[in-house]
């Protein structure tokens, strides 16, 4: 489930750290203009899986997501997590191959799927097997 904490940040664009959570800066981003357009998604996948260019966002999130997910994006602000479950679920209905691209790249061995799995299911998202 590396993808439900790797989307939860990447959703909110999660940038610097902050002593106790994640700088809400981006935590107003309008998450459903990024998850419409394939253009601007495409950038921040890319960015994430290092295959193109960062802006500071995308950056500051592929700078902090191994921490994420080994934490359980336990800084996290709440409207982080909101906005990880509506990416997670947008990429699982309608864009499965990048999702399972990105699961491949932050949890080959799926660790992270196993330890979130109940935790998205409890929010009605169902992952897929890899």
């Amino acid at each position: 489930m590396t993808s439900l904490k790797l989307l939860a940040l990447a959703c909110v664009m999660a940038a610097a750290l902050a002593d106790d959570t994640y700088t809400d800066k981006y935590d107003n981003i309008n998450l459903q203009e990024i998850l419409d357009n394939k253009r601007l998604l495409m950038n921040y996948v890319n960015c994430v899986l290092e295959k193109g260019k960062c802006n500071a966002e995308g950056k500051e999130l592929k700078d902090h997501l191994e921490e994420a997910l080994q934490t359980g994006c336990a800084k996290c602000t709440e409207a982080q997590k909101k906005g990880a479950q509506t990416v997670i679920e947008h990429l699982i209905k309608n864009e499965l191959e990048l999702w399972r691209e990105l699961a491949n790249k932050y949890d080959p061995q799926g660790t992270f799927r196993k330890k979130y799995e109940d935790q998205a299911k409890e929010h009605g998202i169902v992952i897929p097997d890899e």
